[in-house]
């Protein structure tokens, strides 16, 4: 079919698990009496599916950790570096004591995202708040809770957090938030960094030199960094280059100007992963290497120290470390023109737990997972069960053409941006979300019932 992937030459491939794409832990049962289902970290499928049911994310704990820790060790170059997880992806509390444990810090954005934190007891300092809007109440509580950083966003802030840190008797470390005009080449409604957009100051309109004046001349508030943030998904290392140039620049006018040292560079998330055959992202050891690199050339030819290099991974933390099961209840084939055919391939969740293939188009790879097959491929689009025509799940995927009702799917690569914007459309409970170790399980979320469903429902009486 005309756009589709190109079409597996055999078996072999239709089953086969890229270790680039799949938790470290994934591989295939080589017990012949389990018939090649998955297994993540010594934990069948079929059995973690019998036992939590479907749809269920699982989440290789300690692959989590592994990357965690990589990036902590990557970017702590001689104590010039500090690396905070980016929560928007994907918290629970176990996943934010994993990252403390690990090294790093976490980036909020939310009053509910800060709660969660502290209510894992991640200590005020170890945290960094976003947000354009965050709301006097936010703010308060932040203070409040002795966050370390906080991002300023925008003028009204600026005399927000200011009024807030007075009324306190604290001075707050803040951040300007600059856009500085470098978009990303990702989807549209994920780039940040160019000038239309919520986010930040212009360094081209001199709304951030302004920003930074105001900051200056309140007591109550002191200036430690630069923020910026310039997409998502990205590959290489050329925008945070120009990026970077832009804001070390603006730093070095900061100090010429205003007699202000910048002591921290935070260069934001954006780091992609791979979620299907051909995504090429870089190692993390090679873009932290590649970062630092550039804020020493900038640096220096500005003739500015060396700042403390800040970034903020999200996706390439947890994003290649859960895989989404899901059981298969329909396969209905549909004639189209000029003789091709539309096999639709059902299962049971859908947009309510992944929402990214409606908004984004993202793409992913899938597997038959509770068994192998040797019947030849198959162009699949896999839906979910939505009153939506828009459900898809996949788009486009070759699967064995002996798949029935009954077999369990595995996407891979969901860990960031599913659960955290999964919903309760058509009254669909979200599923559980359970972390696994060889030998032992953890649910970390747990399965919804109709009872939270209706729990907020006034109307139902006692």
């Amino acid at each position: 079919m005309p756009g589709a992937p190109v079409r597996p030459d055999s078996p072999e491939l239709l089953n086969a698990l890229d270790p680039s794409i799949w938790p470290r832990s994934v591989v295939r049962s080589p017990n012949p009496a389990d018939h090649g289902a998955l297994q993540v970290a010594g934990h069948d499928v079929r059995d973690l599916a019998r036992e939590f049911r479907t749809p269920l994310m699982v989440m290789d704990e300690a692959d989590f950790r592994y990357r965690a820790a990589s990036f902590s060790a990557a970017f702590d170059h001689a104590g010039q570096g500090r690396v905070y997880y980016a929560a928007k992806a994907f918290l629970t509390s176990a996943i934010a004591r994993w990252c403390i444990e690990e090294g790093l810090s976490i980036d909020v954005c939310t009053g509910g995202e800060l709660a969660c934190a502290l209510r894992a007891g991640v200590p005020g300092d170890r945290l960094i708040m976003h947000g354009n809007n965050k709301s006097s109440d936010e703010l308060a509580r932040a203070l409040d809770a002795g966050v370390g950083r906080i991002v300023i966003d925008s003028y009204e802030e600026i005399a927000r957090l200011g009024f807030l840190a007075a009324e306190r008797d604290v001075v707050a470390d803040v951040l300007v938030r600059i856009t500085v005009g470098v978009e990303a080449h990702t989807h549209e409604f994920i780039a940040t960094a160019h000038e239309d957009q919520k986010f930040g100051f212009s360094l081209s309109g001199g709304s951030a030199l302004e920003a930074v004046r105001r900051v200056a001349a309140l007591p109550s508030l002191r200036l430690v960094g630069l923020h910026s943030h310039i997409g998502s998904q990205i590959f290489d290392s050329a925008g945070f280059e120009v990026a970077a140039h832009r804001v070390v620049e603006f730093a070095a006018e900061l100090s010429r100007d205003l007699g202000i040292t910048v002591g921290e560079l935070n260069l934001g998330g954006g780091m992609g992963i791979a979620y299907i055959d051909g995504d090429d992202p870089l190692n993390v050891a090679d873009m932290a290497s590649q970062l630092r690199r550039i804020v020493e050339r900038e640096s220096a030819a500005s003739g500015l120290p060396l700042p403390t290099i800040a970034v903020e991974p999200g996706r390439a933390i947890v994003g290649p470390t859960a895989i989404t099961i899901y059981e298969v209840g329909t396969v209905k084939r549909v004639e189209l023109d000029q003789g091709h055919v539309r096999t639709y391939v059902s299962v049971d969740g859908g947009m309510s737990d992944n929402i990214r293939t409606a908004l984004y188009d993202a793409d992913y790879t899938v597997r038959l997972a509770s068994r192998v097959s040797e019947a030849p491929a198959m162009l699949t689009r896999i839906v979910g069960k939505h009153c939506e025509s828009g459900d898809i799940v996949v788009r486009d995927a070759w699967l064995p053409s002996d798949v029935a009702p009954g077999d369990l799917l595995v996407l891979a690569a969901t860990g960031a941006y599913c659960r955290p914007m999964a919903s309760n459309y058509n009254y669909i409970p979200r599923g559980a979300v359970v972390a696994v170790r060889e030998g032992t399980t953890q649910v970390l979320l747990r399965r919804e019932t109709e009872d939270d469903l209706f729990a907020l429902d006034m109307g139902l009486g006692d």
